[in-house]
């Protein structure tokens, strides 16, 4: 990761990073996992997202995916090239509220974004990092060979991380209704009274 600082935070990431933080909650109330994302381009928001998994019932409906998606289709309806989404995709940034998984970080690197803000990182699924650095070309997935031809991308991580976590929490604590049903018995701890 190449900066987990706040403090030097321009005043239009963090904005930005509001915006994320405002898909997450439209997540959390939508009863998802609360990521959300914003994906930027010469200083306007083009696209959006937040997790979606539950309601699509499909594992891959990530935020980052969501907001990929829209982006790709209003780029499909003006006519754009093959070559001109990769040119286009090379000068956005990505503002979003949890560090990217190994799924979505591959496939930022497979499009070429240029830059992502995060904020918390992903110790179970990172890929911008804490388990995988896919930002970087020197690190090869695993098995893939070169499947696809990835390309680095800047990656900032910390931004209201503390906001991030906060919505996560609220998730966690409130339960998942969605959440399978486990097929035993949990095991409660004991207290002494």
């Amino acid at each position: 990761m190449d900066s987990h600082v706040e403090e030097g935070c321009s005043s239009e990431t963090l904005a930005f990073m509001e915006l994320a933080i405002e898909q997450a909650e439209d997540a959390l109330n939508s009863l998802e996992v609360p990521v959300g994302c914003v994906i930027v381009e010469d200083g306007k928001v083009i696209a959006s997202g937040r997790n979606r998994t539950t309601e699509t019932r499909n594992a891959t409906r990530h935020a980052e995916m969501e907001a990929i998606d829209v982006l790709l289709e209003q780029w499909q309806k003006i006519g754009l090239s093959v070559s001109e989404v990769a040119e286009k995709i090379s000068t956005c940034s990505l503002y979003v509220t949890c560090e990217p998984c190994i799924m979505c970080a591959a496939a930022l690197s497979i499009l070429g974004i240029k830059e992502v803000y995060y904020g918390c990182a992903n110790d179970k699924f990172g890929g911008c990092g804490s388990i995988l650095s896919l930002h970087c070309s020197s690190s090869k997935l695993p098995n893939s060979g070169d499947i696809a031809q990835r390309k680095d991308f800047k990656c900032t991580g910390g931004i209201m991380a503390l906001e991030a976590v906060s919505l996560l929490r609220r998730f966690y604590e409130q339960g998942n209704p969605n959440a399978p049903k486990p097929h035993r018995p949990l095991v409660q701890q004991a207290t002494n009274n």
